[in-house]
């Protein structure tokens, strides 16, 4: 399945966001000022992420992660706190806004995870972005199948779910829901697919056709796939459930892959 992105409605999920802050607060040190970026440097896409930023720290924490940062321009990310610019975050990605969870604050600055690559972060200092409340979180735990969706930290619904097969595993650690695809083929079930920053660890493990497509939450036209490890990476989840996640979660929602 290629996944195209379009954007996800807001209006069931939607929250107040507000401006990055400017300043340290007081007892903070004060931030690392930011080196000037080139313009040469490459931009994040759905395809890919340039090389050279840090690994996520904690990839398999299931804390939950209540910010995310909504670029207003486009924003160069850096691999460390005053480190060294790598590349460009849009504000959009193939036409759609972009939210990404924070992950963590020092120094003035914020990291966040990075779409279109696995486990992976980059830092901004503050500036031309807002930062939009996350309530939801949904974790994957793939040994038993189960997908669980928080509200707040309270059980909203569990499902159990098709996980990636032993040769095309649903890719381990934190993600995030990045936008909705319209996916053809009735195979879908008919209803759109949730679109995560994660893709493929092995691309050439996956069809052809799949190569350049992320990992996504979609439904499944059998049921008899549920509670099995049959898919190209991807989450099948039952119709009832799809149709539920659809109306609620907003981009930028954070999904939590474990064993």
């Amino acid at each position: 399945m290629t996944l195209r992105l379009r954007e996800v409605d807001r209006t069931a999920a939607s929250t107040a966001v507000r401006p990055a802050p400017s300043t340290a607060r007081p007892g903070q040190q004060p931030a690392l000022p930011a080196r000037a970026a080139p313009a040469d440097l490459p931009v994040i896409d759905y395809r890919s992420v340039p090389g050279g930023f840090p690994p996520d720290p904690t990839p398999q924490s299931t804390a939950a992660l209540t910010e995310g940062l909504r670029p207003r321009a486009r924003l160069a990310v850096y691999d460390a706190p005053g480190g060294r610019p790598r590349a460009f975050l849009p504000p959009s990605i193939s036409g759609v806004p972009v939210t990404v969870p924070i992950l963590m604050r020092r120094g003035g600055w914020v990291a966040v995870l990075l779409p279109s690559i696995n486990r992976t972060m980059g830092w901004l200092p503050a500036g031309r972005w807002a930062v939009q409340p996350l309530r939801d979180h949904l974790i994957l735990r793939r040994r038993t199948h189960e997908l669980t969706w928080l509200r707040d930290g309270a059980l909203v619904a569990r499902w159990t779910v098709t996980t990636g097969s032993p040769a095309t595993p649903t890719p381990l650690g934190r993600s995030f829901v990045l936008g909705r695809s319209t996916p053809g083929g009735a195979v879908y079930g008919g209803l759109d697919a949730l679109v995560l920053g994660s893709v493929p660890d092995d691309r050439h493990a996956v069809p052809p056709a799949l190569r350049g497509a992320h990992t996504g939450i979609h439904s499944w036209h059998r049921g008899g796939s549920f509670g099995k490890s049959v898919s190209n990476g991807c989450i099948r989840v039952p119709k009832s459930g799809q149709r539920r996640l659809l109306s609620a979660i907003a981009p930028g929602t954070p999904v939590s892959v474990v064993d």
